[in-house]
């Protein structure tokens, strides 16, 4: 047992019995929604329903419980807050993602040895970096408007007082961490403790994502530590200290150079995305732009946090083995000492404009030649939807139109796939392939619209479309088979339409006929209203290097 709780946390909500404090491991970051995202398809078969019991507490936060014993003695459970990069704005882009990783970073009960001596750190750290921020959005961008220096943000170019600032912020970050004159005697942090206590009481898999519509916090534990996970998030949802404020952007920075930056295609995808959305909010990536990473303040974050971190902007779910009532008791007793705060998330109210006019973006660099051609389409839950991602069904896989036709057919294609994306707000259908041999983008590109051109003109064959529909409900099916697979699911679903949409979306697309699907295909895929991204690999420079110019007569 254990217990470094400080007094005014000694009340209804202490931390049950059984739970030790000790160093972690750090946590992985790794999102997982990927595969999970395409709403629709996060299902059952059609006839069967997925029991859920909903509850709400007086402060407004809602519970979704699906108690079931496929999985005896465990329970997937996590929170999805309803907000992601499309409720940001220039500025403070990437914020919602930061926050994912802020929420790891404990409370005045956990991690953290000295809450005072901590607390009295950052707000040195706070009044510090804000002398930084403030000349680099005065001096340092006046410099850069001049074409005096290159980047605002680089230490390289920083003012000896700028130098100044930022090696006294160094340091109280370093005696925070253990890592100053007094070492790690003088340390407030313990790294990673909020993971360490789950990992002890035998949790797993804790991890969060953040997407363009919600971030959701979730883990694994066995069934007899419900009680903790109840404790541990309303912990956390009441007293989260935004401890590592400005250390952490280095993390998120270095996570950004790994996942755009250091690929082949990352920038390049990154504004062929700020190219397609031409005004909502899905024009900037979720990890956010550079510059914002540097910019947001830790009172913009705490205005953020009163808007879309109140329970009722949140959802908590729990999946697995577990008696209803215990949970809904503890439930209670932990996540009512929230306060329901008083701000109403605004609502998103900038929509994607109509496109005129084809776009296109041709890219060159170290990677095979490929092509995506997008169209916008609709948003979840609109009628259109279900036979859009029908028929993203029906070009997919190796019995699929694209594969048969583009991949064996022609012998063009490496690989080929696509993908119908309906997010809250909007969406897109998107169709990517590979070059194979000396195919080049084009002959890809021109294969599609032969594709699209039979869809538009033909009916898909009943046989066909049958065939895609039983494979459909069957991978859903499967995917019921995990805990974790079915919370994120509901996750997924309750913050971009409602939970309700996992057993009615089954039978909205066994409705979907092949006049549906045809129908979708002339009204979404015009020319007009679609963007071409080519990847073209760069030609290697001539073996005896790039021919300079010659140098004027004269002089040097």
């Amino acid at each position: 047992m254990g217990g470094c709780y400080n007094a005014r946390h000694r009340s209804d909500t202490l931390p049950p019995r059984g739970f030790a404090m000790f160093r972690p491991s750090r946590r992985a970051a790794a999102p997982l929604l990927a595969a999970l995202l395409v709403l629709g398809l996060a299902g059952t078969l059609p006839g069967q329903q997925v029991a859920v019991e909903e509850f709400t507490l007086p402060n407004g936060m809602q519970f979704l419980l699906v108690p079931r014993t496929d999985q005896p003695n465990v329970v997937s459970a996590g929170w999805v807050a309803k907000v992601g990069s499309v409720n940001e704005r220039p500025g403070i882009t990437g914020i919602s993602h930061f926050f994912e990783h802020m929420m790891f970073k404990g409370t005045d009960t956990i991690g953290t040895r000295d809450p005072e001596r901590d607390a009295t750190l950052r707000v040195e750290q706070r009044r510090v970096r804000e002398q930084i921020t403030n000349l680099v959005w005065t001096e340092q961008y006046d410099r850069f408007l001049r074409g005096e220096i290159d980047d605002p943000w680089d230490p390289a170019n920083d003012s000896d007082r700028l130098r100044q600032l930022r090696t006294r912020l160094d340091g109280l970050i370093r005696t925070q961490q253990g890592r100053g004159d007094a070492g790690a005697e003088g340390a407030t942090i313990v790294k990673d403790e909020f993971d360490q206590v789950y990992t002890k009481a035998g949790g797993s898999g804790m991890n969060a994502f953040t997407s363009y519509d919600l971030t959701f916090y979730f883990i694994t534990v066995p069934s007899n530590k419900l009680e903790l996970w109840a404790w541990m998030e309303s912990d956390r949802l009441h007293d989260s200290v935004f401890r590592e404020f400005y250390s952490e952007r280095d993390v998120v920075h270095e996570e950004r150079r790994l996942r755009t930056d250091s690929t082949p295609t990352g920038r390049f995808q990154e504004q062929f995305d700020s190219m397609f959305w031409a005004s909502c909010g899905y024009s900037w990536p979720v990890i956010g732009w550079p510059s914002d990473l540097n910019s947001y303040t830790e009172e913009q974050a705490q205005d953020y946090w009163n808007v879309y971190y109140r329970p009722g902007n949140l959802v908590g779910i729990v999946v697995g083995d577990f008696d209803p009532a215990r949970a809904k008791a503890d439930i209670t007793r932990y996540f009512s000492r929230l306060d329901a705060g008083t701000r109403r998330p605004p609502p998103v109210v900038t929509l994607e404009v109509e496109q005129l006019a084809e776009q296109r973006m041709n890219a060159e660099g170290d990677f095979p030649p490929a092509v995506e051609i997008r169209y916008h389409t609709v948003p979840a839950g609109h009628v259109d939807s279900y036979p859009l991602d029908m028929l993203a069904e029906i070009l997919n896989e190796r019995t699929g139109r694209l594969y048969t036709g583009m991949v064996e057919g022609r012998g063009i294609a490496a690989g080929a796939q696509a993908t119908s994306d309906t997010r809250k707000y909007a969406g897109l259908f998107a169709i990517e392939a590979q070059a194979r041999g000396e195919a080049t983008p084009a002959q890809l590109e021109e294969a599609w619209y032969e594709e699209l051109a039979k869809l538009q003109a033909e009916e898909v064959p009943e046989r066909e479309l049958r065939k895609v529909k039983n494979r459909v409900a069957a991978g859903n099916y499967r995917r019921l088979e995990s805990n974790m697979s079915l919370m994120v699911q509901l996750a997924v679903a309750e913050a971009t339409l409602d939970w309700s949409e996992i057993n009615e979306g089954p039978r909205k697309y066994e409705a979907v006929t092949a006049a549906d699907i045809r129908r979708v295909a002339n009204a979404y895929f015009a020319p007009t209203n679609r963007s071409v991204a080519t990847y073209l690999r760069r030609a290697a420079a001539p073996a005896g290097g790039p021919e300079l110019p010659a140098a004027p007569a004269g002089g040097q």
